[in-house]
């Protein structure tokens, strides 16, 4: 039972990270474009992203935000942890 759980979770981790990807990859192609599925996304990637920038506003310079790659190492991390 606990290590379906853990499988489960490290799944919903995993998947929230190729989410990011997708997203990050999207917004920096065709940043207009407006989607009912996308916005979705967007409404599920862009909180955490919006307080690692408040919290850290150091990862955001002129022109790069390094904000996604924060979130998709905390992600990794918390993977990692979780497998121990």
């Amino acid at each position: 039972m606990t290590a379906t759980l853990v499988s489960l979770i490290c799944s919903i981790i995993s998947l929230y990270i190729w989410l990011i990807i997708i997203v990050i990859i999207i917004d920096m192609v065709k940043p207009e474009l407006n989607n009912p599925i996308l916005n979705a996304f967007r409404g599920l990637i862009y909180p955490p992203l919006r307080f690692i920038r408040e919290k850290m506003p150091f990862v955001v310079t002129d022109t790069l935000d390094f904000s996604p790659l924060v979130l998709i190492f905390a992600l990794e991390i918390l993977m990692n942890l979780i497998l121990r």
